[in-house]
């Protein structure tokens, strides 16, 4: 399994903010230790490569103590923070969508060390991909902080971020990736932070309903193009995953899923903290396990689960997945640093 970053994942692969490898971050992980993710315990790479019995978590590329077994069964090149456009991962020093191929194909150069170029391209091929990413894009470039939008609408920047995708599979296609899977943009406004932002009464917390409506619309189109992709690419299954309707059912029926918050995050007041403004002097929740949110941007180890479910019965499927690729990739924001 490879991982290709995204928020509802998220490993720290860079020496810079935003980083998660501080105590409250990691609380609930298998350890107690922080490592990089953006959460208090787990994320959904984790989850699904436990589910497909690969490992109990994905570990970054980056991680020197990384061993043979690690690498062949599957890495995150996530990069919190970043995104689909280069702009992104520049706000805050990190690494980009691009490098993260960079670093993928240094993998593939270690994978062949270990197994020989021919199992090696086997490996490649049975690998199950996740990529996600987007979030970022949208919160820096046009909601919080307008770099694109003096040249992008809403619309262009979206099929401009969506040809950036085209690019990245085309290329992961041509390293010998066949399994991939696409997620699309989680409801941004609903973000405890976009909340904050853009809420003219802290005491009415309501979702930002523009934002929520261009993820929604960038998600059908994303819908519709990855079919178009599929075809260029023989041999090739790439399946769009849904996180949008997941976390709008936990947002709207919380008591089914054990919340009794869906606004606010379980670190400090909820309201604008994340990465060092949740530290170890941050007071927490009573319970995370009745959150959605872990920080004000990123979900909570129960949210990642119940997403993981949701993939599980929704998308795996789709892939014909026999459970024999024991390897899992993770690209993203995760590169997705915002779910």
């Amino acid at each position: 399994m490879l991982q290709k970053q995204w928020t509802l994942a998220t490993t720290i692969t860079s020496k810079q903010w935003p980083r998660g490898n501080h105590f409250p971050y990691g609380k609930d992980f298998p350890g107690k230790v922080p490592t990089g993710r953006f959460s208090n315990g787990k994320l959904v790479p984790d989850f699904i490569a436990s589910l497909l019995k690969i490992k109990e978590a994905v570990p970054p590329f980056l991680d020197p103590s990384l061993s043979n077994n690690d690498l062949v069964t599957g890495v995150s090149f996530a990069s919190g923070g970043s995104g689909y456009d280069d702009i992104t991962a520049a706000v805050v020093g990190i690494i980009p969508f691009s490098e993260q191929i960079e670093l993928f194909k240094k993998y593939i150069v270690r994978v062949e060390g270990i197994l020989g170029e021919k199992e090696a391209d086997k490996l490649i091929n049975r690998a199950l991909v996740i990529i996600s990413a987007g979030t970022n894009d949208f919160g820096f470039n046009i909601y919080d902080i307008p770099t694109r939008r003096l040249e992008f609408n809403i619309t262009g920047y979206q099929d401009f971020l969506q040809k950036k995708l085209q690019m990245f599979i085309k290329e992961l296609y041509e390293l010998g990736c066949r399994k991939i899977v696409i997620t699309g943009l989680p409801p941004i406004g609903c973000l405890p932070i976009q909340i904050t932002a853009k809420s003219g009464n802290p005491k009415n917390r309501i979702c930002v309903d523009n934002e929520n409506s261009d993820a929604q619309i960038y998600n059908q189109k994303l819908v519709k193009l990855l079919p178009k992709i599929q075809s260029l690419f023989p041999g090739s299954k790439i399946v769009y995953a849904d996180v949008y309707e997941p976390l709008t059912d936990m947002i709207n029926n919380p008591q089914k899923f054990g919340f009794v918050e869906t606004k606010r995050g379980c670190c400090g007041t909820g309201l604008v903290e994340a990465g060092p403004l949740c530290n170890a002097l941050t007071p927490l929740c009573a319970n995370d396990l009745e959150y959605l949110f872990w920080d004000s941007i990123h979900p909570s180890e129960a949210a990642y689960h119940y997403i993981s479910k949701y993939l599980e019965k929704e998308v795996l499927p789709k892939l014909a997945y026999d459970h024999q690729s024991q390897q899992l990739i993770s690209l993203s924001d995760l590169t997705d640093d915002r779910y």
